[in-house]
């Protein structure tokens, strides 16, 4: 049986061995035993990469990534699809390849796809490459250059350390030439700020201006009890996910470590409110989980999937879930949330690349700047693989999540606004 197959079965719930193993049905998703959750999780986000690495390590991907569009497309060099597919996946499974070498079948594919991706970061930068990505021309590659960094700062000794010199000064170069794009004020803001806290955080000169900004217009859109405006406008939305609070939470610990000396030791702090704040916005999000696995189809870029509970698995991966929120409670709730997202047929192609859609193919759901390559932000709902498989958020007894307990008739918490 070819890999792909084998991974595919995996995911969709059918009895196998291997590294995704046995899964269970989205209603009993509270029910699995930990290690089998992992391994499903595993399986499924090996299924997402491998056709995207190991074409774009060969300098395939341009030749074999078959472009879909949203029927409102604007018109922009389609070319863009590549960089959105890859720079997005590369952040979300950044931690997951940073684990340690190990001998077991999780760690043999971890091996696999991080040498695919280095050679992939190497081919996105050289000219002479099938797969030179679209650095120039669009100022859709400011938004997603932040995303190729982000997965360069989570995992630096896994996808930066090993890359030869030319590489790294290539990227660094690509990385400054897009400060030509000026961001609008809304959540771009935080995509420039992303490429400059990474510059901060390998040793390059960085535009402070451009840090310092993002921040502060970021806080200002702060609108109380963890929601944040994109803006001058309030959207009801799932872009604090996507975009505010990780990018917000990653760039202040960057300045924190760095001791930015025109914050005058301010980002700590900046950095404190921020993840208390995320803690806050997740809490709303582990309640918008239904007893199924089901949430709310709310707001633009509707098809990007989990990616809305990215804050939840980046909390979970840095161990800064709130009180509130239980590792044996988080768990299981994602884990639904995925299983009722991807287990459903049509989200993936039968060349194994994702389509748009929310669950399953559903093009006319795509926005007017929605591709095939913008639904890998997905992968940023993986952030927890990041954590070995020996860690609490995979071994601690699974707890029922707050719609399980309320339409189950059993106790939970009230929940109240907070101030901060």
């Amino acid at each position: 049986m070819k890999r792909r197959d084998f991974v595919q079965r995996v995911v969709l719930g059918s009895a196998a061995s291997g590294l995704a193993g046995s899964t269970q049905t989205a209603a009993a998703a509270s029910m699995a035993a930990p290690g089998s959750e992992r391994a499903w999780m595993a399986g499924l986000l090996q299924k997402m990469a491998e056709p995207v690495l190991s074409n774009m390590a060969k300098g395939e991907l341009h030749k074999r990534f078959a472009l879909e569009v949203s029927p409102t497309w604007d018109g922009r060099d389609k070319r863009v699809a590549y960089l959105e597919c890859f720079g997005r996946l590369a952040a979300g499974i950044a931690p997951w390849l940073a684990l340690p070498e190990d001998s077991t079948a999780e760690g043999r594919v971890r091996k696999r796809l991080q040498q695919q991706a280095l050679q992939s970061f190497t081919n996105a930068v050289d000219p002479a490459n099938p797969d030179y990505l679209l650095w120039k021309g669009q100022g859709q590659a400011l938004v997603d250059s932040a995303y190729f960094t982000n997965a360069l700062m989570r995992a630096p000794k896994a996808l930066w350390e090993p890359l030869d010199a030319t590489t790294r000064q290539r990227i660094v170069n690509e990385i400054k030439g897009l400060r030509r794009v000026n961001p609008p004020y809304t959540n771009w803001l935080l995509f420039a700020a992303m490429n400059e806290a990474w510059l901060m955080s390998v040793g390059e000169e960085y535009d402070p201006m451009r840090l310092n900004v993002a921040i502060r217009k970021i806080n200002e859109w702060y609108i109380g009890d963890g929601w944040i405006k994109d803006g001058e406008s309030f959207h009801f939305d799932y872009y604090n996910s996507f975009v505010m609070y990780p990018m917000l939470v990653e760039v202040l610990e960057v300045l924190t470590r760095h001791k930015g000396p025109f914050w005058q030791g301010k980002p700590a702090d900046l950095l404190a409110q921020a993840v208390k704040r995320t803690g806050r916005y997740c809490e709303h999000l582990e309640r918008f989980i239904s007893p199924q696995g089901t949430f709310p189809p709310i707001g633009r870029s509707l098809t990007y999937r989990t990616a809305a509970f990215q804050p939840l698995a980046l909390l979970a991966w840095r161990k800064q879930l709130p009180r509130s929120l239980a590792e044996g409670q988080v768990r299981p709730a994602l884990h639904a949330v995925h299983k009722a997202v991807w287990s459903a047929p049509g989200n993936f192609t039968q060349d194994g690349f994702l389509t748009i859609g929310f669950v399953g193919q559903q093009g006319a759901l795509g926005d007017w700047y929605s591709n095939n390559g913008s639904m890998y932000i997905a992968a940023s709902s993986f952030l927890a693989l990041g954590l070995p498989e020996t860690d609490s958020y995979w071994t601690s007894p699974a707890q029922e999540w707050t719609q399980q307990k309320a339409f189950g008739g059993r106790s939970f918490p009230k929940d109240y606004p907070v101030d901060y």
